[in-house]
C-alpha cells in the first residue's frame, strides 16, 4: 500500500505544547483555589479539549458544569497570553515535513484544541510547510475519537481512507484512525504511553518522527 496523505494530531505529535498548557492550567487552578499538578500529570488530561481538561483537573466534588465552564473561559484567556512561550516542534518534525513535501504526500492537522488556536499555532510555529487542511474543534462537528472530521479530510483530499496515515500520541487519535479505516500510527514521543496506543489498536508505533517514512 502506498500512502498518499498524513493527518497529524497537534499536541504531543507535531508540537510539544505541554509546558505552556500546564502553566496555563495551573495558573487558573491556583487563582480559583484548587490544587495544581505537575506537567507529567497534566499530560494525562489532554486530548479531548479544554472542557475535559478542566473537568479532569478539578477535584471530583467540584466538577459541576458551571465551575468547569467558568474555568474553561479563564483557561482560554490564560492560554491566549502564553501559548508560545515554550511550545516548539518536536525534534525531527521539520525534517519529516520537508520529506513529505518532496514526496508530494498531502498533509493535514486534526486537533481537539480549539480551531482558532490550532490555526494560529500552525501558522506561527510551522509556517514553512503547507497543510491542505488545519482543523481544531469546530461547532457541530464531533471531536476525536469520532471519525467524522478525519473522513471529511479524506473527501477533501479525494483519497481513500485506507491510503491515509493518521499519526497521533493518544488513544483518541488511534481510535479515530481505526473508526475511519485509516492506518493508525502511534507517536511514542508524545504525551501517552505505548501501552495506551497498543490497547487502542495502533497499527504501528513510531519511535521518532522520521521513522514514519518507513511506512511510505
Amino acid at each position: 500500500m502506498k500512502y498518499k496523505a498524513v493527518i497529524f494530531d497537534l499536541d504531543g505529535t507535531l508540537l510539544n505544547t505541554i509546558d505552556d498548557l500546564a502553566n496555563s492550567v495551573n495558573s487558573v487552578l491556583e487563582k480559583s483555589g484548587f490544587p495544581v499538578y505537575s506537567a507529567e500529570e497534566i499530560k494525562h488530561f489532554i486530548g479531548t479539549g479544554f472542557y475535559n481538561l478542566i473537568r479532569l483537573a478539578l477535584p471530583e466534588e467540584s466538577r459541576d458544569d458551571s465551575t468547569i465552564k467558568k474555568l474553561v473561559e479563564m483557561l482560554r484567556e490564560e492560554y491566549n497570553t502564553r501559548w508560545n512561550q515554550y511550545t516548539h516542534p518536536y525534534e525531527g518534525i521539520p525534517e519529516l515535513l520537508d520529506e513529505l513535501t518532496k514526496r508530494n504526500v498531502k498533509k493535514a492537522v486534526l486537533s481537539n484544541k480549539a480551531d482558532s488556536f490550532t490555526k494560529i499555532i500552525i501558522a506561527q510555529l510551522l509556517p514553512k510547510w503547507h497543510f491542505e487542511v488545519v482543523w481544531g474543534e469546530r461547532p457541530d462537528v464531533p471531536k476525536k475519537p469520532d471519525p467524522t472530521a478525519a473522513l471529511e479530510i479524506a473527501d477533501i483530499f479525494n483519497i481513500s481512507p485506507d491510503e491515509i496515515i493518521l499519526l497521533g500520541d493518544s488513544s483518541y487519535d488511534i481510535q479515530t484512525a481505526v473508526s475511519a479505516g485509516m492506518f493508525a500510527a502511534g507517536a511514542l514521543w508524545g504525551f501517552r504511553s505505548a501501552d495506551e496506543l497498543k490497547s487502542a489498536g495502533a497499527d504501528a508505533l513510531i519511535e521518532k518522527p522520521l521513522d514514519l517514512l518507513k511506512l511510505l
